[in-house]
């Protein structure tokens, strides 16, 4: 059954004149880094009496940024820890066959960068950067690390403001622009691939439908149904098997 899909996934890809990819927490399972929503994912633990919506929700952070960095300390600023799994791999090959015209991820983990993909729209941010929220003095992830790691809040050399890593918070808009951008590549795409999102949080996931109701392909790798399942053309379960499969195609190609 796995062969007759993937077959079919590929002749998707071979006609498609435009092929783009959205990711989510799921790709990055496969490196260490928890997902957000299944039973034991990030989302599934308190901190201080505190659910992580809160502790990464804009008005939390502007009241008491210590909170968001004590907890922080342990869980986005261990990144650099983590290598790109197979999936980020398979991913990063298919951009370099001239397969992929843009991959979109809901990730702040920077291992789409790391894997060799160069096409990486970040949506939701990126750990990578920082800003002073005073002066908006930009600073890089290296240069937080340490001191956020010693247990203190970042502040700024210029004027003396807190510090924020340039992620999405809840309570903030994603960049516009980029939201634009995603929506324009993926209204034109012939084909889009979905791969470890569940498809719920907004408006990423619309950006799917964009794509099937111009009359274009969606295929889906999930391990959890996603409520676009219906409207994929072909649907695949596990992502290892998958991007296993992905890569013994392109070396082959």
């Amino acid at each position: 059954m796995f062969d007759k899909k993937f077959n079919e996934f590929i002749s998707l890809l071979e006609r498609s004149r435009s092929t783009v990819v959205l990711t989510g927490a799921g790709v990055s399972t496969f490196s260490g880094i928890p997902d957000f929503r299944s039973s034991d994912g990030i989302y599934s633990k308190q901190y201080k009496h505190l659910s992580v919506e809160e502790i990464i929700s804009l008005p939390l952070f502007e009241r008491d940024p210590e909170i968001f960095y004590s907890w922080a300390k342990d869980e986005w600023y261990n990144l650099a820890d983590f290598e790109p799994s197979i999936v980020h791999i398979a991913l990063a090959k298919l951009e370099e066959a001239g397969k992929l015209d843009g991959l979109y991820t809901q990730n702040i983990d920077m291992l789409h960068t790391r894997a060799g993909s160069r096409k990486v729209y970040e949506l939701h941010g990126s750990a990578a950067h920082h800003h002073c929220t005073s002066c908006r003095a930009s600073y890089p992830f290296d240069e937080i690390y340490a001191t956020v790691k010693s247990g203190s809040v970042p502040k700024c050399t210029k004027c003396g403001g807190v510090i924020k890593p340039d992620i999405i918070f809840y309570g903030e808009n994603l960049d516009n622009s980029l939201l634009t951008r995603a929506y324009n590549a993926f209204s034109k795409a012939d084909l889009a691939i979905a791969l470890g999102t569940s498809l719920i949080v907004q408006p990423v996931a619309s950006l799917v439908y964009t794509t099937i109701s111009r009359g274009g392909e969606l295929v889906i790798v999930n391990r959890q149904s996603t409520p676009y399942d219906r409207n994929a053309t072909v649907r695949f379960d596990d992502l290892k098997e998958f991007s296993e499969a992905l890569l013994a195609y392109l070396k082959a190609r």
